[in-house]
C-alpha cells in the first residue's frame, strides 16, 4: 500500500534529468531570493529583477511539463475542497478579530478589491515558486516525496525569517500544499487559498505584531508608528519580493 502511495504522488512521471543539475537551480535561486529579501533599497530593486529572471530561465530550460507543474490538471475539481477549508478558517478568525477588535475593515468592495489584488497575483507566483518550481526539483533530489516536500516547506519558511507570525504558518502550509500538490497537481486551488489566508492575516493581525508581514531585512527595519491603513499595500513585502521597507 505504501509503495502504492509513492508513485501516486509522484505521478505524473517528471522528463528524466540529473540530481546535480536539479540541486544546483535549487541552490542559485534561493541563494538569489535570500539575497533580494535581505538586501535594502535600492540594491535590493536590481537584485529583485536578476533572482526572477534566473527563475525564469531555469524553467525555461528544464521545463517540467503543464500537467507536472500544475497549470493543466487533469482533475480541477480534485483539490476545490483546499479553498473551501480556506475560506472557512478564513470566516472563523475574522469572527475573532472582530470579536478583539483587531479586525482591519475596508470601506467597500471597490477598496477591498483595490487593496488586495496585486496580492492575489503574489500569491499565486508564490505556490508556482514553491511546487512547481522547488518541490518538483527537489522530487530529483530525495527518493521519498515526503521528504521533497519537507524540504520544500522549510526553505519557504525560512524565506520569512525573522517574522515569528509568518515562518511556522509558512511551514505547515507549505508542507500541506506540498502534500496536496502531489495527489492533484492543481496549482490553482493552492494559490486560491494562499491567497485567503495571506488577506485574513493581514485582516486580523495588528501590524506591530507582524511588522505588516514583513520578512528579512524589512522586518527588521520597521517601526510601529506604520500603521495598516491599507494592509495590502505591505502585503508583498511579507515574502520575496518585499515591495516596501
Amino acid at each position: 500500500m505504501e509503495q502504492r502511495e509513492e508513485i501516486f504522488l509522484t505521478q505524473p512521471d517528471l522528463p528524466p534529468r540529473s540530481r546535480a543539475r536539479a540541486l544546483t537551480e535549487i541552490v542559485v535561486c534561493y541563494l538569489l531570493i535570500l539575497i533580494v529579501i535581505w538586501t535594502p533599497r535600492p540594491w535590493q530593486r536590481w537584485l529583485w529583477w536578476v533572482a526572477a529572471a534566473s527563475i525564469v530561465v531555469c524553467t525555461c530550460i528544464s521545463f517540467d511539463g503543464v500537467r507536472a507543474m500544475g497549470l493543466r490538471p487533469a482533475r480541477p475539481l480534485r483539490s476545490a475542497w483546499v479553498a473551501g477549508a480556506a475560506l472557512a478558517i478564513a470566516a472563523a478568525a475574522i469572527a475573532i478579530a472582530s470579536a478583539l477588535h483587531t479586525l482591519v475593515v475596508q470601506p467597500g468592495p471597490f477598496a477591498f478589491t483595490r487593496a488586495y489584488y496585486a496580492y492575489s497575483i503574489w500569491a499565486f507566483a508564490q505556490q508556482f515558486l514553491l511546487q512547481s518550481f522547488f518541490l518538483l526539483r527537489f522530487l530529483r533530489v530525495f527518493a521519498a516525496p515526503r521528504s521533497a516536500a519537507l524540504a520544500a516547506a522549510g526553505i519557504f519558511a525560512l524565506a520569512h525569517l525573522p517574522n515569528p507570525v509568518l515562518t511556522p504558518i509558512t511551514l505547515i502550509w507549505g508542507f500541506a500544499a506540498c502534500f496536496v500538490f502531489l495527489r492533484s497537481r492543481n496549482l490553482y486551488t493552492l494559490g486560491i487559498a494562499h491567497a485567503v489566508f495571506g488577506i485574513t492575516i493581514a485582516l486580523t493581525v495588528p501590524g506591530h505584531v507582524d511588522h505588516n508581514m514583513r520578512v528579512g531585512y524589512s522586518y527588521l527595519t520597521y517601526h510601529r508608528h506604520t500603521h495598516r491603513l491599507q494592509p495590502a499595500a505591505a502585503l508583498p513585502s511579507a515574502q520575496f519580493p518585499p515591495i516596501r521597507q
